[in-house]
């Protein structure tokens, strides 16, 4: 067996789905080891050994992979958010498309030549949203991002995936808030006030909501704060109160209150003007974004004639960038904030062929089968959890042409696929999008047709 804390050259020769590298040791154990890139041999330090692989750090690089770059980010390795931070963004690309690949085949047994990955327009700087846990340290707060696997704070202000008027926004809004004393919340105690300050920004317009998430029902000095963020940053448009009392890892609470401003920011997205209040899903890469949905809209093969179904609909965008080539749109979501959301996107936009039904899937289904409604085509858009085998039961029994998946994580997409091919749906295409330059995500829109 190997040695804890003993050193061994490997050559890095595969990356895990999480942005680790791959080396074998000379009996044939894998080791994983963040900060590698595929090509590079090195020194590694075994730090966890267990019976079936081991875990190491890289202690010397010996030959230096081609695919590496200098890091450009002081905590990227402490963050763990940007786990590509050290290579080229072409090798990143590489990377993520061999996950997809590897997915659909080992998970999903699909032998299908995937398509050529379509790259961010940006590298940097693209999200639109971010949500910045807040903690005490020393007398004073501190925010950033969750180290991996824990919930201690990297203390961090200008992270380079955010626009810098994030970090201004962040730093201001800290100064102003250490001024008055308001203390950071404590999640082991569950007392102080202060648990996240969330940004959402209108890509396209400049619009910027800022959100402050407390444990209580308000802030000392409100009218203060608003009024020296309101001087100290012209581009917020909207300034709300997110009230979460529980004691819980979920961001936002139940309870939202608009402290000045409007009660949602707007963007343009696929030729859309769109309004989104802060429990609104909208996808944090804006341009990439707009290539994702024309590749689900290609997909969907519309003619003008068809009824497209919306499931996790969010703030309706999906189907109301396709409402130009449907007979009817239904969008599908839980959160009615969201919902609120969707049917002001389309009175705003001019779309009359579209409507939008607060529930689950089920709920729909059974709605519009009540109605005599068949749609021709669903679109599915779920979280990373993937759909779950009584949603893709309820998709089959409404008989659609095609279905439309579009998955932040290839695991469960692959599975779900894998589910809906044994009810009588293949798929046919699928191509991945990069939604989120230099971390381990992707995004990836398939299509199933009915056999």
């Amino acid at each position: 067996m190997p040695l804890k804390n003993e050193c061994y050259p490997l050559e890095i020769t595969a990356m895990t789905h999480e942005g680790a590298g791959v080396g074998r040791l000379p009996e044939g154990m894998a080791v994983f080891v963040p900060a590698a890139a595929v090509g590079d041999l090195a020194l590694v330090r075994l730090v966890k050994v267990l019976k079936n692989h081991c875990y190491g750090k890289i202690e010397q690089l010996l030959r230096p992979s081609p695919d590496r770059i200098a890091p450009d980010c002081p905590v990227s390795r402490r963050c763990g958010g940007c786990v590509f931070r050290h290579v080229s963004y072409s090798a990143e690309q590489r990377y993520k498309q061999g996950f997809v690949e590897d997915n659909l085949r080992r998970i999903g047994g699909i032998q299908l030549a995937v398509e050529p990955l379509e790259p961010s327009p940006q590298v940097d700087g693209y999200r639109n949203k971010a949500q910045y846990p807040v903690q005490q340290r020393d007398g004073r707060l501190v925010a950033g991002f969750y180290a991996p696997r824990t919930h201690q704070v990297v203390d961090c202000r200008d992270c380079r995936l955010q626009p810098p008027l994030f970090g201004e926004v962040l730093r201001g809004t800290l100064a102003l808030l250490q001024a008055f004393q308001v203390p950071a919340y404590d999640e082991q105690a569950h007392t102080g006030l202060l648990r996240h300050i969330y940004l959402r920004q209108g890509t396209r317009t400049g619009q910027v909501m800022l959100c402050l998430v407390v444990n209580g029902s308000g802030l000392p000095r409100e009218r203060e704060l608003v009024a020296r963020l309101r001087e100290q940053f012209p581009q917020l448009a909207s300034i709300q109160l997110n009230q979460n009392e529980q004691n819980t890892n979920v961001i936002l609470g139940p309870r939202t209150r608009v402290l000045w401003g409007s009660d949602a920011v707007a963007d343009r997205l696929c030729g859309l003007e769109v309004f989104l209040s802060p429990e609104a899903f909208y996808q944090v890469n804006t341009p990439a974004a707009e290539r994702l949905y024309g590749i689900a809209a290609e997909y969907a093969g519309l003619t003008g004639q068809e009824i497209l179904l919306d499931l996790y609909c969010g703030a309706g965008t999906i189907g109301l960038s396709m409402a130009d080539r449907c007979r009817q749109v239904i969008g599908v979501e839980i959160v009615p904030q969201a919902v609120e959301n969707a049917w002001e996107n389309a009175r705003r936009n001019g779309v009359e062929n579209a409507r939008f039904l607060c529930g689950d899937a089920a709920q729909a289904a059974l709605q519009l089968e009540e109605e005599g409604i068949t749609p021709d085509v669903v679109v599915l858009d779920p979280p990373r959890k993937g759909c779950d085998s009584a949603l893709l039961h309820t998709v089959v029994r409404m008989s659609p042409r095609r279905v439309v998946y579009i998955s932040c994580n290839s695991a469960t997409l692959a599975r779900d696929l894998a589910c809906l091919a044994q009810l009588g749906y293949q798929t046919r295409r699928c191509r991945p999008v990069d939604l989120f330059p230099r971390t381990a995500h992707v995004e990836a829109v398939a299509l199933a047709e009915r056999v």
